[in-house]
């Protein structure tokens, strides 16, 4: 046994001596455009509650008369005595909401991931994932033991010449925003290639939902997509929707499917009901307040036009087609640092001159592709945006690019 620890702890070492070491940090106060952590209060520009709903006093309210009504703990998976009448009026606004005939909840966004892929697919059968996929779509296709083929990002060629060669069904998988580099999936274009190639295609759209839209449908909402055109659409519920959970939608066989055969369904409890009454809230306040697409839009739109006039190198976190001329940008917007040390120094410093922005390294991104992952709340103000910018000029000059 102590060898074996001392080969962890030789690991660990490594890790940290790469600029690859993880640590938490604690936070003290509820999400928001300001929050304490680690005993100072400080701008947060690196959580993933887009429209500030996490801590909406209406959301707060429906989560407590849940637990007022259900209790805190559902008791057990939906298939037992789990399935709360919370959780199916739930599903079936989430199904409205998307236009959709079913939706499923799921515990997770990873849960659903690979309980919907390992459910549907089978030995003889083949997936085909963007090579920039998240790691709950790619470990799903790896664990339907599918033929597991990846794509080159982006790039719906690549992906055709490998759906010609494939043999039984087969499902394309994609991000609809991708988490890391705040891109768009050409969805359109995938849908032709699925169409063609007599294929599914399944949609993750966890930075889509409720942040994009007309009405907030996310990605699919704003290229005009159906149920017809992406069977399966994945979305989280901790992110837009600032509650926990995740829930897939589609065709009613393809949800009877899931119910009697996704094992990370089956084979778990189900999410607190009052978790499920929060949801209800936040989705009729994501429905209907639109001003806070319109904020985030004009928050991350200023942010660009600021790093840009700084020369910060900026991922293509914008979409722009031709049925849709007007760019909509996504709330994650990635500033590229390439060496992982130095991203975590540029992180530090920020987080003392009072601003969060989380240093995403290997093996999340790919070597030399350390990034600072800067995302948006419609909570923030022009202002803190504008301190931002005025920390980055400053830090960014003091931690210059080193080449090796």
């Amino acid at each position: 046994m102590s060898a074996w620890f001392s080969q962890l702890a030789a690991n660990l070492e490594a890790t940290a001596a790469q600029g690859l070491y993880r640590a938490r940090r604690v936070l003290a106060t509820p999400q928001g455009s300001v929050v304490q952590v680690d005993g100072n209060r400080v701008v947060n520009f690196c959580s993933n509650d887009y429209l500030g709903l996490a801590n909406h006093p209406d959301v707060v309210a429906a989560f407590q008369a849940g637990a007022n009504c259900y209790g805190v703990g559902s008791g057990s998976a939906h298939l037992i005595c789990g399935h709360s009448a919370a959780h199916h009026a739930l599903e079936e606004e989430l199904a409205a909401f998307t236009g959709r005939d079913r939706a499923l909840l799921f515990s997770t966004g990873y849960m659903a991931n690979v309980g919907i892929i390992t459910a549907l697919l089978g030995a003889k059968d083949a997936v085909f994932e963007d090579r920039l996929n998240h790691a709950s779509l790619l470990d799903g296709g790896l664990m339907s033991g599918a033929t597991f083929k990846r794509y080159a990002h982006g790039d719906v060629g690549h992906l055709q010449g490998q759906m010609a060669k494939a043999t039984g069904n087969k499902l394309i998988v994609t991000d609809g925003v991708f988490s890391m580099d705040g891109d768009f999936a050409p969805l359109p274009a995938l849908v032709a290639a699925a169409k063609a190639a007599d294929a599914w295609l399944m949609v993750d759209d966890a930075h889509g939902l409720g942040t994009i839209g007309n009405h907030g449908g996310g990605i699919l909402d704003y290229y005009g997509l159906n149920q017809d055109d992406v069977p399966m659409l994945m979305g989280t519920l901790g992110k837009g929707l600032g509650t926990s959970g995740a829930f897939v939608a589609g065709p009613a066989l393809i949800i009877e499917t899931l119910i009697q055969k996704a094992r990370t369904y089956i084979y778990t409890t189900a999410m607190p009901a009052a978790v499920a009454e929060a949801t209800r809230a936040s989705l009729k306040i994501a429905s209907t307040e639109s001003w806070r697409r319109d904020k985030l839009q004009a928050l991350a739109s200023h942010f660009r036009a600021g790093a840009g006039q700084l020369g910060l190198q900026l991922m293509p976190a914008i979409a722009a087609d031709k049925t849709n001329p007007e760019a909509v940008v996504s709330a994650i917007q990635p500033i590229l640092v390439g060496d992982s040390e130095r991203a975590v120094a540029i992180s530090n410093a920020l987080l003392k001159a009072g601003f969060w922005v989380s240093a995403i390294r290997p093996p999340t991104v790919p070597v030399g592709g350390a990034r600072l992952r800067v995302t948006f709340s419609a909570l923030h103000e022009t202002q803190q945006v504008d301190g931002l910018l005025d920390a980055l000029a400053t830090i960014m000059v003091n931690h210059p690019p080193t080449f090796k």
